[in-house]
């Protein structure tokens, strides 16, 4: 149930095991068995390619709060959509002239993800009102784990996904008081999970590591 798929077997068996033993297989049947590997594969690249073509949607595989994975329908934004976002709430921080301008309530805007309290607590504070997991798709947030040199954490919204491994992000407050476009963010994590981070700076190269938690997505209308 919940989309998750169990092993079946729950065990391991040698030669010999259950009531007659199990066959080596035959060159055939591991023939057979790479073949059934690849039309599988096949079969889930369409699937996710046709997924994606829905206008606005796109598949996340996450966790929920008891650890349980699955795929989830989540909202997919246009490049353009998010620019536009972020010129408004430019435009209205600039007519409320702030004295400071803080990442959280520029992503909550932007994204239109609803959650309060500081960065580093938005990865609990999304429940099970928002899925979460590590895949990055636009118009999602990023999420900062707090550190010792960014102790409430920091929260950016995904403007492009690049690659697999690369994405572009608009956040506030990275630079100090300012709004930054485009950023270039890359996934250098060993599990290719984004959980550790390096984030692009005006020179054109790379800082150093952050952690994160993933990403948080607004639920597509359809789910």
């Amino acid at each position: 149930m919940g989309g998750s798929k169990a092993r079946a077997g729950g065990g391991r068996h040698g030669p010999g095991a259950g009531s007659g033993g199990t066959a080596a297989p035959t060159r055939r049947d591991r023939r057979n068995k790479g073949t059934d590997r690849m039309i599988t594969t096949r079969l889930c690249a369409l699937l996710l390619s046709a997924t994606l073509a829905l206008p606005g949607a796109a598949l996340a595989s996450g966790s929920s709060d008891s650890g349980a994975s699955a795929v989830v329908q989540v909202a997919q934004v246009s490049r353009e959509a998010v620019r536009q976002a972020v010129l408004a709430e430019a435009e209205r921080i600039r007519e409320a002239r702030p004295g400071r301008i803080w990442c959280v309530p520029f992503a909550r805007a932007v994204s239109g993800i609803n959650i309060r309290g500081d960065a580093a607590t938005w990865w609990k504070g999304a429940g099970k009102t928002y899925p979460k997991g590590q895949v990055p798709v636009s118009g999602a947030v990023l999420t900062f784990r707090s550190t010792g040199g960014m102790p409430r954490g920091h929260v950016a919204v995904v403007s492009e996904v690049l690659s697999p491994r690369q994405i572009r992000v608009d956040q506030a407050n990275w630079v100090t008081n300012r709004i930054t476009v485009d950023t270039v963010v890359i996934d250098i994590s060993e599990a290719n999970d984004w959980s550790a981070v390096r984030v692009g700076n005006q020179s054109n190269s790379f800082g150093k590591v952050y952690p994160t938690y993933g990403f948080i997505y607004k639920p597509h209308e359809s789910s």
